[in-house]
């Protein structure tokens, strides 16, 4: 059997159920180790010691005692010591005290050959004490009492003594080793047992059968015992070149890691172990600019930098979590049980942490991070195949969005079933003419007047009702339907000012369209081809795009942009402010008219940050002769401070809210009918400002 505490050197914390259950199996089994050293004779011993035998097994034991006989590559079964067969040999033919003293010995000459911590020594000592205790005790129900002065020799009507002798030892030192794996790696006792028994039992099964004859060699010719280290050489090679083939078809070759085979084994098991109320996690990890590093510095750099990776990653989890790597710069994390969505983003916070210190390599210095995407079972999954489906979902948004780290959210996935069928919908919505546009006025503030109106997009859905733009738009920009509804928008829109501008209302419509649409010559071709069909001058419609066109290439965008400027549409920057504009690309972009974003404009009144932060807006939209208009205006309080400050026109619902196109048609007429100017007459207490 293995220890438990093959993965971590230091001990467990004093207090937890690990730190207990290990400290009470030493207490147990040293307390039982001195009790047998009590009824050791030492005279006895003296003429024991001065025999061949005595060393020629006691070589036997230690020796036995270095390298375990590996069955599986799984952390759970763990090897076999050659060293059972002859301490079972000597607890038949010499008694309980040599053999647990020959045990000790060898346990601790292994803890000082190969550094195990102190703990981990003496664990091994007390449950292989237990063990071979559980052995005597079965044997002396028999009246067999071996010691060195009477040494016992089996017979063939002793099998079912030695049998049950022999099952005892394994199923103590089985369940007190799978005890504290379990705790270890905080999973079922059951389930380490189910992955311990078989492959375990029938190597002890052929050592423990083997002690009998090594006995009765003993008696007859002790010159003959070290003719049984040939066959333990025979199982120890056989069962290597087994763990070797079993270890390739389960692991990366590069970084020693666990593959997606047995990734997908491993969740499979946690799945089905999960306790009530307790969550499995599958992580997805990405590493970013690892094909830089690859292509500059080529791949044996590359594939050193993964084993770091690989290592930093297997030193930043719990132990009983899996590490795998998938295939290039991706790994995956299995958290077998994980509290919550909150724990699972800590740990994931953890590993960014352990990968984001420098790694230096061929004297170069190399910073590196990575984006994380979280799915948990059951919330997101009910299997490994769609968890790991979702885990990259998250992951790609947590690129997308450069935030490091994602947990997975049905609404943003857009290979969901539910977005899927959503798609479908809109799809059909666009082709049945469904969609409506709803206008909201935007005022001159301090005159009154409308300065226009912005097209806003609604959709009632036959069976869910009233869907969000924001719910629907995002699908739509992240498939091919984006074009197509802009085309539908823009010939509403367009239909819309006709009618207005026919009836002597000349209002100018906002529309908003998506970064993606300014790729490519489609949008100005097709605005040049509907104000010429509806007879309207370019004025009539204004393209607002949110600031991220500013924060991206805008290379690709630049060629519409022009061309844009040169049909005469005015342009307007949406929600600015949220995103990392630069002066100098807000300078060379050719808009019109900068919209403050409503999170900064409605806190002006209590936040003197956001009040300061769009009055530096204000003044730079302005010193670079363009129009200033704030979004959320809901307060008198909130306007008139905007008009303090010199904003140029606001929107929101304190002047009017988003009206279908009946109403906001009759709230125009009317207030032209009723006011010199064809705008709603607001007059706030205090007079802009210069």
């Amino acid at each position: 059997m293995t220890d438990p505490t093959d993965t971590r050197d230091t001990g467990p914390r004093v207090g937890t159920p690990l730190w207990a259950y290990l400290v009470g199996i030493t207490v147990i089994g040293f307390t039982a180790l001195v009790v047998a050293m009590l009824r050791l004779d030492l005279t006895d011993l003296a003429g024991l010691a001065r025999t061949p035998l005595f060393w020629v097994l006691a070589v036997l034991v230690v020796l036995g005692e270095l390298r375990p006989v590996m069955v599986s590559s799984a952390a759970a079964v763990g090897g076999t010591y050659p060293s059972t067969m002859f301490t079972f040999a000597v607890v038949l033919h010499l008694g309980l005290p040599v053999a647990v003293l020959m045990q000790a010995v060898a346990v601790a000459m292994n803890g000082v050959v190969t550094r195990k911590a102190f703990h981990r020594v003496m664990f091994n000592i007390a449950q292989s004490t237990l063990a071979l205790t559980a052995a005597a005790v079965v044997l002396g129900t028999f009246g067999i009492l071996p010691s060195p002065a009477v040494p016992w020799v089996p017979g063939g009507a002793d099998l079912p003594a030695i049998a049950l002798a022999g099952v005892a030892y394994f199923v103590v030192r089985a369940a007190l080793v799978s005890g504290a794996v379990a705790l270890h790696e905080r999973r079922s006792i059951m389930r380490v047992l189910r992955a311990t028994v078989v492959p375990q039992s029938l190597v002890y099964a052929g050592l423990l059968g083997l002690a009998p004859l090594v006995v009765v060699v003993m008696n007859h010719s002790p010159g003959l015992v070290p003719l049984f280290v040939a066959p333990l050489a025979a199982v120890y090679f056989t069962a290597t070149l087994s763990m070797r083939r079993d270890h390739q078809a389960l692991h990366d070759e590069l970084t020693g890691l666990p593959n997606r085979k047995m990734l997908v084994v491993s969740t499979e098991e946690a799945l089905a172990e999960v306790r009530h109320g307790d969550r499995v996690g599958l992580f997805l990890l990405d590493l970013d600019r690892f094909k830089e590093v690859n292509d500059t510095m080529g791949h044996p750099v590359g594939d050193r930098l993964l084993q770091m990776v690989a290592h930093r990653l297997t030193h930043s989890v719990r132990p009983g979590d899996v590490v795998a790597r998938l295939g290039g710069d991706e790994f995956a994390v299995l958290l077998p049980s994980i509290r919550d969505a909150h724990a699972a983003r800590e740990v994931a916070a953890r590993l960014r942490a352990a990968l984001t210190e420098p790694v230096r390599l061929e004297g170069m210095t190399f910073d590196m991070d990575a984006s994380v995407g979280i799915a948990l079972y059951p919330d997101h999954a009910p299997d490994f195949e769609l968890l790991l489906q979702r885990a990259d979902v998250a992951m790609y948004l947590a690129k997308e969005g450069r935030t490091g780290v994602e947990l997975y959210q049905p609404h943003k996935d857009r290979n969901s079933p539910e977005r899927l069928s959503l798609l479908g919908d809109l799809r059909r919505a666009i082709d049945n003419r469904e969609l409506r546009l709803h206008y909201q006025p935007k005022i001159v503030l301090g005159g009154g007047e409308v300065q226009g109106v912005e097209a806003l997009l609604r959709w009632r859905h036959p069976v869910h009702g009233p869907i969000a733009p924001s719910e629907f738009v995002p699908l739509a920009e992240q498939s091919y339907l984006m074009r197509q509804l802009t085309a539908y928008v823009i010939e509403e829109a367009l239909e819309q000012a006709a009618r207005w501008w026919r009836a002597g209302t000349q209002v100018q419509i906002s529309i908003n369209i998506s970064a993606r649409d300014l790729l490519g010559p489609a949008l100005p071709q097709r605005l040049e081809a509907g104000l010429a069909r509806h007879g309207l001058p370019p004025a009539a419609v204004q393209l607002e795009v949110t600031e991220r066109i500013l924060t991206g290439d805008q290379a690709y965008t630049q060629d519409t942009i022009k061309a844009l400027a040169a049909l005469g549409v005015p342009l307007a920057l949406d929600d600015f402010g949220t995103g990392y504009s630069s002066l100098i690309r807000l300078q060379r972009l050719a808009v019109s008219e900068v919209k403050i974003d409503a999170s900064f404009v409605r806190r002006i009144a209590e936040s003197d940050d956001d009040a300061r932060i769009v009055r530096s807006i204000i003044d730079l939209v302005r010193s670079l002769g363009m129009r200033s208009v704030a979004e959320g205006v809901e307060s008198d309080e909130v306007a008139a401070r905007l008009v303090e400050m010199g904003c140029d026109v606001g929107q929101g619902w304190l002047f009017c809210e988003p009206m279908a196109a009946e109403e906001i048609t009759a709230w125009l007429c009317e207030r032209r009918a009723t006011t010199p100017g064809p705008g709603y007459d607001y007059q706030p207490e205090i007079s802009r400002s210069a």
